[in-house]
């Protein structure tokens, strides 16, 4: 391991996907991620890569295809305006089965928004955002260092599944700075891609990279062979992690920033007298329902509370899981605005006394 180095969440992620032996990246800039465009086309020229600022996201995302199909480990990044224009190609990238990486800092919404941090994206990320029936594998890492380690994990992931992942993340942990430390190796996942398009190189047929599967016999075969992918999926890589639920009355739900301030929130709720708990997804998708459901089985727990910067959207996750075995209640804030420790302790407490139902 080298020493902790202070950097730039955005900056992180560039390193981290660099590190991982990406050297191609295409995007567009736009705040709050173009950090990671500002240290791609320095290092990129270092390390022997590709940087290009394509013209439009649309054009980035396309990029991304042919790089992927090449064999290349491929990144791009944007925030939410811009990915949702990349969503065409994005599921056209899940339908020819190619590996990428695909960085979104989120910022507020809809429409434009402003550049301060949110995750109204959750929908859009897990729930496929273009078109057909696709996934892709959402991570949300909630610190600096989780932004380093979750980066090289998701190029491991792409190739490993031969499938799309995403880093989700928002403008706080773009912008923050912390201490992070990195491997002087990393576990790079060598796959050898026998079906990229890198010319015949001998053999009597070149490859063919497609998502054009015109019979519908033919593309309903190839439906089905990713649904089985994505079970595999959903069994292996279902990430997340625990806090404190040992005895706990009330359990959060929080992903990324939303869960820093619920873990001061359990201190001093603690300090109370009150025990809460948390499970923090860390893949949004796949999801760690069925651990959401034993948790709700747990005698002491009698209510969720789920804290999202958006209007409640993971909470329709949450409460599929919990299936009403027990309350699940919800606050949010949006357009940018953090929720302080006394709001969520106020609700908190709230629940506690029984005064919301």
């Amino acid at each position: 391991m080298t020493n902790r180095v202070l950097m730039k969440g955005n900056e992180v992620i560039a390193e981290a996907a660099i590190r991982a032996g990406c050297r191609y990246y295409f995007g567009y800039p736009i705040t709050p991620q173009t950090e990671i465009m500002h240290y791609m086309a320095k290092r990129m020229v270092e390390v022997g890569g590709c940087f290009v600022q394509a013209e439009s996201e649309v054009a980035a995302i396309n990029m991304v295809y042919g790089a992927a199909a090449a064999g290349a480990r491929v990144l791009t990044s944007s925030s939410s305006p811009g990915i949702s224009l990349k969503q065409e190609g994005m599921s056209y990238i899940a339908g020819a089965e190619l590996p990428a990486v695909v960085v979104n800092i989120v910022r507020a919404g809809p429409g434009l928004g402003g550049i301060l941090p949110a995750q109204g994206d959750y929908f859009q990320a897990t729930k496929g955002g273009g078109h057909g029936d696709y996934r892709n594998i959402v991570i949300a890492p909630a610190s600096i260092q989780e932004l380093y380690e979750m980066t090289v994990a998701a190029f491991n992931l792409a190739d490993q599944y031969r499938m799309l992942v995403m880093i989700l993340g928002d403008g706080a942990l773009g912008q923050m700075m912390e201490p992070v430390l990195f491997r002087d190796v990393e576990p790079n996942v060598s796959t050898e891609k026998l079906w990229a398009t890198r010319g015949r190189k001998g053999k009597p047929e070149h490859n063919i990279v497609t998502s054009i599967y015109i019979d519908p016999d033919m593309l309903e075969m190839k439906n089905r062979e990713l649904v089985a992918k994505y079970a595999v999926v959903q069994k292996e890589e279902t990430r997340f992690e625990t806090l404190n639920l040992d005895g706990a009355e009330i359990v959060f739900t929080a992903f990324g920033t939303a869960s820093r301030i619920c873990r001061n929130v359990i201190r001093q709720a603690a300090e109370m007298g009150i025990k809460v708990g948390m499970i923090r997804p860390i893949t949004l998708w796949p999801f760690p329902s069925e651990e959401i459901s034993r948790i709700a089985d747990l005698s002491h727990v009698k209510a969720f509370l789920d804290i999202e910067l958006n209007a409640g959207q993971m909470v329709e996750d949450v409460r599929l899981a919990v299936n009403g075995k027990k309350p699940v209640h919800f606050y949010g804030r949006m357009g940018g605005n953090l929720p302080t420790q006394k709001e969520i302790l106020d609700q908190l407490l709230a629940i506690h006394e029984g005064e919301v139902r």
